[in-house]
């Protein structure tokens, strides 16, 4: 990875320079990908800036990057210049690259830029070996758009999770779907990696236990193949988080910044109450 200058946020697509929220949501992606392509040939289709194909090449024996936007391309290709990835500017739905020519194929918040999605799953069906999979992600139409009233001027088309598995059935038989979502929770775990995993969830009276996360996701994940057999090793759970905990810094920060606010109002109002008194007394 070299220095050079950082592509423009648009709001389309995700760029490192990103941080807190946004950030976590994409960086894990990419991190749960990583896990699961160590010396395998992978696709990564939409790569935009190029810092997740970057990650990915840390593990794969060798990435392919594509994109559609060419400046988006040749800024991935002066910033990231590993040995095993290569960079191209290329459609999708129309892919440079030959039959059963990859292990893998990632693409993260991919689908929801399109309105060819069935031929967008057809090219990673093909271009993926018999015995290859597909790691694939988009935002959940119920939870991203219906109930924040969000609308995202970049998406062509949102999937509810039916379509969502409708669309993987199609050309993947086999998949594993997964909900992804940054939460703000109180974790315990075993300091010496023994256990299983809980998840603990209240209304503030009643008290529901399960072996994952039982609130609703904002985004899917799926890990897709033509056979069971072919669907690699994956956890129920994953975490992400970094070292300096950003997001929950910002938040303490937040919170500290409303405590000192409060009180500079309370040292206010009692100033004023004290000139009106004051004033009251000299009009006497």
């Amino acid at each position: 990875m070299t220095n050079q200058p950082e592509l423009e946020f648009t709001g389309e697509r995700f760029t490192p320079e990103c941080v807190r929220e946004i950030a976590y949501e994409h960086w894990h992606r990419y991190a749960w990908a990583a896990q699961m392509v160590k010396g395998k040939r992978v696709l990564d289709a939409a790569c935009g800036e190029g810092y997740g194909s970057y990650m990915l090449s840390r593990e794969a024996a060798h990435v392919t990057a594509v994109d559609l936007d060419q400046a988006a391309i040749d800024h991935a290709m002066r910033r990231y210049t590993a040995e095993n990835i290569q960079f191209r500017q290329a459609d999708c739905t129309r892919l440079p690259l030959d039959d059963a020519s990859v292990d893998v194929v990632v693409s993260f918040e991919t689908l929801e830029h399109l309105a060819e999605q069935d031929q967008l799953l057809g090219e990673f069906r093909r271009v993926l070996c018999p015995d290859g999979f597909l790691l694939i992600s988009s935002p959940d139409k119920k939870t991203y758009s219906d109930q924040t009233g969000y609308d995202n001027p970049f998406h062509v088309r949102e999937l509810y999770r039916d379509e969502f598995e409708g669309l993987l059935s199609r050309h993947f038989p086999a998949f594993r779907l997964f909900g992804q979502k940054l939460m703000f929770v109180s974790a315990v775990w075993s300091m010496d990696g023994s256990g299983q995993c809980e998840s603990l969830l209240t209304d503030g009276e009643d008290l529901k236990a399960g072996p994952c996360p039982q609130l609703p996701p904002l985004y899917f994940l799926a890990v897709a193949a033509a056979s069971e057999q072919y669907l690699p090793t994956t956890r129920a759970v994953s975490l992400f988080g970094d070292r300096e905990e950003s997001v929950y810094q910002h938040y303490n920060d937040e919170v500290r910044k409303h405590i000192r606010a409060g009180k500079l109002l309370a040292e206010r109002d009692a100033e004023i109450e004290r000139l009106r008194g004051l004033l009251e007394q000299s009009g006497q």
